[in-house]
């Protein structure tokens, strides 16, 4: 079932979102907005998340609060990733959270944390130990990125790719799950959090890896995904047939969809980080998403009116 949707991923990183065009959010504040009100129309009760943010900065929440967008909204979310990405330590969890708490009092999400493999599949096990220890009973959700390596024939979503240096080399590391479909080390520290942890997994345009994926959370014990359908995929032929394909599969966990990625065609630059043209676009697709896989409850009938 789908239990929240999120909106877009990371806004406030530059793989994300295009600064250039709207340097202070402006623009992605006026399209959430709308798009919040539009999943509201289609399903009153539906939780929804503003994407997890990277990185962790209390100002672009303040941001986020002053234009209104924290008004239409559940929670809010932060992705960490201090072993590979950040600039601060794995032992700051706590704190950054705090940093956070301290801007809002919507309810605070983890939707990605997580640790590669790239120098050492040793590092993962003790980050999935320690992170385990650091955030669980701090978030009602904390999502560990990922189950699966990226393979190395697909590119990473980030927009400066190679001239990233190792930084980009590492999003095919952070997988629990190698390539070739055989475990890491740190798989079996993974299942010792299980059900408390859940999982980050996004599954590509006909991803082969989908069956394969719920049978492996089936047998880790995961209960909650994070995982996203994408608005620039949705004018791809078949794209429909995919989406209920992989919604269809995903049925038995508590499901976060995200909806994010901008289509060449709609947006102000061709590239799935601009904002789109117009920010109504963008809340019809998430609102048609949310009648297709999260549709309102119809009130229950009294009994005078039943019979």
């Amino acid at each position: 079932m789908i239990e929240a949707v999120m909106l877009w991923n990371e806004p406030n990183n530059k793989s994300h979102w295009d600064f250039p065009i709207d340097p202070e959010w402006v623009q992605f504040a006026e399209m959430i907005k709308c798009a919040a009100d539009a999943i509201r129309e289609a399903n009153p009760d539906l939780p929804q998340v503003l994407g997890g943010i990277s990185p962790i900065d209390p100002a672009f929440i303040e941001n986020m609060k002053r234009q209104g967008v924290l008004d239409k909204l559940d929670a809010v979310a932060v992705h960490g990733f201090p072993l590979d990405w950040n600039h601060w330590q794995l032992k700051d969890w706590p704190d950054k959270l705090k940093e956070i708490q301290a801007v809002t009092d919507l309810p605070l999400w983890v939707s990605e944390v997580g640790v590669s493999t790239f120098g050492a599949e040793e590092v993962q096990v003790f980050g999935v130990q320690r992170t385990a220890e650091l955030l669980k009973g701090r978030a009602p959700r904390v999502h560990w990125y990922s189950l699966f390596d990226l393979p190395r024939a697909w590119p990473a979503t980030t927009r400066h790719k190679e001239a990233e240096g190792s930084s980009y080399y590492r999003h095919f590391y952070m997988g629990l799950i190698r390539e070739d479909g055989t475990p890491k080390p740190a798989l079996d520290e993974f299942r010792k959090h299980t059900p408390d942890l859940g999982l980050c997994q996004w599954f590509h345009f006909q991803d082969h890896r989908l069956d394969e994926g719920v049978r492996w959370m089936k047998d880790l014990g995961v209960t909650y995904l994070r995982t996203g359908l994408s608005w620039a995929d949705y004018y791809r032929e078949g794209a429909l047939d995919w989406f209920d394909r992989q919604m269809e599969a995903l049925a038995d966990f508590d499901v976060t969809v995200t909806f994010c990625f901008t289509p060449e065609h709609m947006g102000i630059e061709p590239h799935h980080t601009s904002p789109p043209k117009a920010k109504e676009d963008f809340a019809e697709f998430c609102a048609e998403m949310v009648r297709r896989y999260a549709p309102a409850r119809a009130p229950a009938l009294s009994p005078a009116v039943a019979r």
